[in-house]
């Protein structure tokens, strides 16, 4: 049997024009912690994964899922019958691709190999 090539949810990544507002609405009436934040986005914890809200270019949203590796999952997501859509290609917090299931879903595989991003006491990136 073949191991899972997907490791857990990393997070959903929806598009908001305001940042203050999508605050307001999912920690202080939702419930759900602040995980970080930057000028254009911000995280929510849920469980072990994260609600990530950007105020930048408008997209669909995104699912993101943690993998051991972006080129192992990119090569043996090809060779399952999925393409490449993007990458991969280095993020903060190691190496992503994006590809498409023969359907035409999109996912985002990414890897945390450089680390997990640090912040401040108030949730703010700090490297």
């Amino acid at each position: 049997m073949n191991e899972p090539l997907f490791q857990k949810i990393d997070c959903l990544m929806f598009n908001v024009q305001d940042l203050d507002a999508a605050l307001s609405f999912y920690r202080d009436k939702l419930g759900l912690p602040l995980a970080w934040r930057t000028e254009t986005g911000l995280a929510l914890r849920v469980g072990d994964s994260e609600l990530v809200l950007d105020k930048g270019d408008p997209r669909e949203p995104e699912t993101d899922i943690m993998v051991a590796s972006a080129e192992d999952a990119a090569r043996r997501f090809v060779a399952a019958g999925g393409s490449i859509v993007a990458g991969p290609f280095d993020i903060k917090i190691g190496k992503c691709v994006v590809v498409a299931d023969p359907w035409g879903n999109k996912l985002v595989l990414l890897n945390s190999t450089k680390g997990l991003l640090k912040t401040d006491k108030d949730g703010f990136v700090v490297g």
